[in-house]
């Protein structure tokens, strides 16, 4: 006959494993919520109306160090500005996904693209595409260029490209990507020429 001191202890037991058993497939259930709400953290845009055209995507390979040229469809609106800011949002698409050619930060969005008479071309991005991007001298500089290089390919007369962030200027994108300057099309072209794998 067991004792009753051991009918108690086998019971507390059974009654742990049952307790642990509960508490981890509550975790498990949590952690496919979180992941299933995290699985796109792009901002939710307005779908653009119309016809997908082709555009080319300069697309860094962070584990190769190279450039990329893709080819892409996208549905792009009438206006200059509206077409500059959808094909960026289609270069930052690729940059989401998972897994990523190349890391931007979680929630990246293009907020707007100005485009001024004289080819200067102002992108306006959110907070997240700043305050969640990786530090690193090469990767901040494969996102500006290829950024850059990507509104050139599409955009005819852009000469140079100006970064804000949140609608102000920002000295770096993560602390190394110089955002106050203007960037001249033509000698990131040069740059991005010696990284092109073709």
């Amino acid at each position: 006959m067991i004792s009753r001191q051991l009918q108690i202890t086998i019971a507390l037991l059974l009654i742990a494993l049952l307790a642990g058993g509960v508490y981890m497939y509550e975790l498990r259930r949590r952690d496919e919520r979180n992941l299933l709400q995290s699985a796109d953290a792009r901002p939710v845009t307005a779908p653009v109306a119309g016809p997908k055209v082709p555009v080319t995507l300069v697309v860094a390979f962070d584990d190769d160090g190279v450039l990329m040229r893709r080819q892409a469809e996208v549905a792009l609106p009438d206006d200059p500005s509206g077409r500059a800011r959808e094909v960026l949002r289609a270069l930052l698409a690729e940059y989401l996904q998972h897994p990523a050619p190349h890391k931007v930060g979680e929630g990246a969005d293009v907020d707007a693209v100005y485009l001024v008479e004289g080819g200067l071309c102002v992108v306006d991005m959110n907070a997240k595409f700043a305050t969640g991007h990786p530090s690193g001298v090469l990767l901040e500089q494969f996102t500006v260029a290829t950024m850059i290089e990507t509104l050139a390919v599409n955009i005819p007369g852009v000469r140079r490209v100006k970064f804000l962030v949140e609608g102000k200027e920002r000295e770096t994108l993560a602390g190394h990507a110089d955002l106050t300057t203007m960037y001249d099309v033509d000698a990131v072209h040069q740059i991005v020429t010696g990284l092109e794998k073709h």
